[in-house]
């Protein structure tokens, strides 16, 4: 484990990171175990922490786990709207190569929540406007996040028939047949929606993956379904654009 010339922070680092990773909280024999610490270094980093509050020790259990102060900086880390720091200028560039309306949206419940609109001059104005909610169902933007999202979580946001939203009498309507279009959207790499949002108006989009390979947001480019449009150099354009995003958000997975 390379710490640098600051081994102490680096293993704090470390430990702090690898409480993150685990769904409960971790004795100290398995933090020092699994990062290579001696025994005394652990305990001591670890009272460190707890005192600083970035972790919690439960004696009843002899485990630690993250405390407030950890919390508190993820929330400062999302006050901050990193991924839209990051994604403004990107979009950007996209919108502009690509010639059409380039947007990234979040996943709020079960629809999508766009964050960033970027617009193209003659290009058909969208209902995609910064704020707007749609069904992720619907959207390519938010095809791109279920996809990319574990089965369980799908089958959560989504219990019975009545979890799914019709616009324009088009959409799926079960959990089946969301399922077969997630299982396409994998096995091309990339997700479609052509006139579910809007009829006319077609949108290509991949998902944001962040270190821990979750999606975080989906990127989309919107164009005339009618037109002739290059759509598989749409695709790898916006492909590009959220690997591009994706490492910055540090994965590093395919």
């Amino acid at each position: 484990m390379a710490t640098g010339n600051a081994p102490a922070a680096g293993h704090a680092l470390a430990i702090l990171t690898l409480l993150a990773r685990h769904a409960t909280p971790v004795a100290a024999a398995t933090v020092a175990r699994e990062l290579g610490l001696p025994r005394s270094s652990t305990y001591h980093l670890l009272a460190v922490l707890v005192e600083q509050g970035f972790a919690v020790h439960l004696p009843e259990e002899q485990r630690y786990g993250l405390g407030v102060a950890a919390f508190e900086l993820g929330s400062a880390y999302t006050r901050q709207a990193p991924l839209q720091r990051l994604a403004r200028p990107r979009l950007t560039r996209l919108a502009d190569a690509a010639g059409h309306n380039a947007h990234l949206a979040v996943l709020h419940g079960a629809d999508v929540l766009y964050v960033v609109e970027e617009r193209v001059a003659g290009r058909p104005s969208l209902v995609t406007e910064v704020g707007v909610r749609l069904p992720a169902t619907l959207t390519a933007s938010g095809l791109a996040i279920l996809a990319a999202l574990p089965p369980a979580q799908v089958r959560a946001l989504y219990p019975s028939r009545g979890s799914f939203v019709q616009r324009h009498g088009t959409g799926p309507r079960a959990l089946p047949e969301l399922r077969r279009e997630l299982a396409a959207t994998r096995a091309r790499g990339y997700a479609v929606e052509d006139g579910l949002v809007t009829p006319g108006l077609a949108s290509v989009a991949s998902a944001v993956l962040d270190h821990s390979g979750h999606p975080v947001a989906g990127v989309a480019v919107t164009y005339p379904a009618q037109d002739d449009v290059d759509v598989p150099g749409l695709v790898r354009q916006v492909c590009a654009c959220t690997r591009e995003l994706s490492d910055r958000l540090g994965h590093r997975g395919p």
